[in-house]
């Protein structure tokens, strides 16, 4: 008897998902929950755990392929005997015989399915005026995929010519080429053979579609300050024994910039709104966004009610996201909701930029590298450990002087770190 390995649940708004890698080979003996496959999706990359022990029997979706939610991946026949018995037999069936006939399926007259194209596909479909019915499905049940769309808006235009010639030509010439990226410029053969193509993943996809969208659609704008850090880097030597001793996690910056944040927007509400077509939603809450880099991108895992906590508890909680986001073990929940983002860009050792807004927030405070630079205190020159801060706003909903007060209050709270204890 076997048992089906299915796509799981992804998430609020995710139907599919790109198949990464898989852990084990056909053959391979696994146990009941043990990670068998790697999917990545647009938000986040998940394992899904094996549903019972066994001998993987059967792996229908190979690396790079799309599949949706409740998709067939494989198949794991019970019990250790079948090792002996299936690997020569089952292996190759599903593999050998699905793969060509989802490959044969381009060039092969379309056939008709009782499936609807994937969401994306389907969208795609929509804004090209294209017809689903002459578009070669190679999902499962030959389901139109959204690279079968792509695929069928990349053939050359003579093939659609003869088609559209009784129409009226003018109305169909200018959708050919809309959707198609502009080339890329020719490379010298000496230079194409040092090269390398590597598909994007999904995650990096929706990370450039993201950004790119958030420059296209808010009015950004950004405006800097300096901070002083020597007042709560001398807190926190002091301190950071005692701390650790009690609450078990080391007492870092983070946790001071997070509560400098929380009170700042208090008193500007704007900066921890968004705009939902012509309405303005103020939020009675701050989820922190806290920008992780990973060795397959940017997360941006969230703090939730991080006006509520403590700093102790805000430590708390970015290293166990932080921890999530390394290890890959994020989920969708980690991952939404969050009303501003932090993003320390300081420990790579940059010492100024922009951030780009986290799409539907108002604001994202950058964080930077601490400098000891000459500084004039009580009129005389000195050296303090200094940094530069950031705050990039969307200046449709928060106007320049909400955003320099905001800043200026973040300045205030961390160079007199007393206030956060105080709530002043």
């Amino acid at each position: 008897m076997s048992t089906e390995i299915r796509v799981p649940t992804l998430g609020e708004s995710v139907t599919e998902a790109t198949i990464g890698q898989w852990y084990k080979k056909v053959g391979d003996a696994v146990a009941a929950d043990e990670p068998i496959v790697e999917l990545e999706t647009d938000k986040v990359t998940i394992e899904v755990p094996a549903p019972a022990s066994g001998v993987l029997e059967a792996i229908a979706a190979q690396p790079g392929e799309t599949v949706d939610v409740g998709a067939l991946l494989g198949a794991i026949a019970a019990g250790a005997a079948a090792a002996a018995s299936t690997p020569a037999a089952a292996a190759p069936t599903p593999a050998k015989t699905e793969v060509p006939a989802a490959n044969a399926a381009g060039p092969e007259p379309v056939k008709p399915t009782d499936r609807a194209p994937a969401p994306s596909a389907q969208k795609l479909i929509n804004e090209n005026n294209l017809d689903a019915a002459g578009i070669a499905g190679s999902g499962k049940s030959g389901q139109v995929l959204k690279e079968d769309v792509l695929s069928a808006l990349a053939r050359p235009a003579p093939a659609a010519a003869p088609a559209a010639a009784p129409a009226p030509a003018p109305a169909a010439k200018p959708a050919a080429p809309a959707p198609s990226p502009a080339p890329r410029a020719p490379v010298a053969a000496d230079d194409a053979s040092r090269e390398e193509r590597v598909k994007m993943t999904r995650l990096r996809q929706t990370i450039a579609r993201r950004l790119k969208d958030a420059q296209n659609t808010a009015a950004m704008l950004t405006t800097f300050n300096e901070v002083d850090m020597k007042p709560v880097m001398d807190l926190r030597n002091q301190y950071k024994d005692l701390f650790e001793k009690k609450h078990g996690v080391k007492l870092g910056f983070m946790g001071f910039f997070t509560k400098a944040v929380v009170h700042a927007l208090k008193e500007i509400p704007a900066v921890n709104a968004e705009i939902d077509g012509d309405d303005l939603i103020y939020k009675q809450y701050a989820h922190i966004g806290v920008a992780v880099g990973t060795d397959k991108g940017l997360v941006v895992p969230v703090v939730r009610n991080a006006d509520q906590m403590s700093i102790a508890e805000i430590e708390k909680e970015i290293g166990n996201l932080g921890r999530k986001a390394r290890d890959g073990q994020l989920s969708m929940a980690d991952m939404q909701g969050g009303t501003f983002t932090i993003s320390n860009g300081g420990v790579y050792g940059s010492l100024m930029s922009t951030p780009i807004l986290n799409a539907p927030q108002s604001g994202i405070l950058g964080m930077h590298k601490i400098q000891e630079r000459p500084v004039v205190v009580g009129g005389q020159i000195v050296i303090r450990p200094m940094m530069y801060l950031a705050l990039s706003y969307d200046h449709r909903i928060v106007d320049g002087k909400e955003a320099v007060t905001f800043l200026v209050r973040v300045k205030e709270s961390l160079e007199a770190p007393e206030r956060l204890v105080l709530d002043l």
